[in-house]
């Protein structure tokens, strides 16, 4: 009998290497999650959530973004302390390495709370800063998961974000993987911590360069008289279409609204990141260092809520040129450039 119960206890405990005892073998629709960070990405993500049957308790620095959850049902708190002191899973999605830190490891921050066990980061922290993160909250037996997300808030509202994720293999398959397929493609990268984070500054490198190469392009192009959207036609059959030729510039530069949805201070930032951490590494990146000039140039003329499409207006300005579709062309149609006098 006795042999019985201890075989049962290790049954239910099992699975759980940092030695917290976790009763469920996964986590399921229905149950509470704790969600910091619910701002234009957090919001969204955090709305797929309800939408699968999830309970949610909440924290946001700004009282507005949490509103439309807690008119859903969303539980609001006062602190990420409280939110870790009422569940058991917690995700984040924050703008900088250092308010990830403050929420994590601060006076009133997750790591102070009573019941939490894991804590997903769906921020872009950096592998540097999601190690040392990892390594505080190890000590206390809670177990870190990077996640950081790539698709932007339409990707985050329609649940097609990827999603890269590194934490322990079994973590992943019991809790992580099933909650976070409901935000869209998820991609295991490995069990070291930070390891998804370099996936996710490589992709945004990459998109920061495609979107400045595309701006000098069709600036180029522009001044010699060739039209903006005949261009990009061309490109985007051609062996140099990328993300900027067949997203970016169509729906927010050719428009000249220029919102595709991602702060110049965010994606300064990542640039940032990914360099800094690439020369730790020891591994040079010379275009990467130009294109963080580049968005330095772009923060400080358009400020850091602008839209990261602003780039594309450096460009524009030294060539002298607008990349721009008549009012009537809006939609698919002969679009045409304008040139303008130089700014100074």
């Amino acid at each position: 009998m006795t042999r019985g119960l201890t075989t049962l206890a290790a049954t239910i405990f099992s699975g759980n290497q940092t030695g917290t005892r976790r009763p469920k073998e996964r986590m399921m629709a229905g149950e509470l999650l704790g969600f910091v960070g619910v701002g234009r990405m957090g919001g969204a993500m955090a709305s797929r959530l309800l939408d699968a049957g999830y309970g949610l308790c909440v924290y946001d620095a700004h009282p507005d973004a949490v509103a439309p959850l807690v008119a859903r049902g969303a539980r609001l708190l006062k602190s990420p302390r409280e939110v870790a002191s009422a569940a058991e899973i917690i995700l984040l999605s924050l703008p900088t390495p250092d308010v990830v830190r403050a929420v994590t490891l601060g006076d009133d921050g997750i790591g102070r709370g009573s019941r939490v066990r894991t804590v997903i980061d769906l921020s872009t922290t950096g592998p540097g800063a999601a190690a040392a993160i990892a390594r505080s909250l190890g000590e206390q037996s809670m177990s870190w998961v990077d996640a950081p997300v790539s698709g932007g808030i339409a990707g985050a509202k329609g649940g097609t974000l990827a999603v890269m994720i590194s934490c322990r293999r079994e973590l992943y398959e019991r809790v992580v993987q099933p909650i976070l397929k409901t935000f869209g493609k998820t991609f295991y990268t490995g069990d070291k911590p930070g390891l998804a984070q370099t996936a996710k500054l490589v992709n945004n490198l990459l998109a920061a360069a495609a979107l400045v190469i595309t701006s000098e392009g069709l600036a180029m192009g522009v001044k010699a008289g060739l039209d903006p959207k005949t261009l990009l036609d061309i490109i985007n059959v051609s062996s140099g279409r990328n993300s900027a030729t067949q997203d970016k510039f169509p729906r927010s530069v050719l428009p000249g609204t220029f919102d595709f949805g991602f702060a110049t201070g965010l994606c300064y930032k990542d640039v940032r990141l990914c360099v800094d951490e690439a020369e730790a590494m020891g591994v040079p990146m010379v275009m990467g260092a130009i294109l963080r000039q580049i968005l330095a140039l772009t923060q400080a003329k358009y400020g850091a809520d602008s839209d990261f499409t602003s780039i594309a207006k450096l460009s524009e300005e030294w060539a002298g040129v607008e990349i721009r579709a008549r009012e009537e062309c809006l939609q698919p149609g002969r679009l045409r450039a304008r040139e303008i006098g130089h700014q100074h």
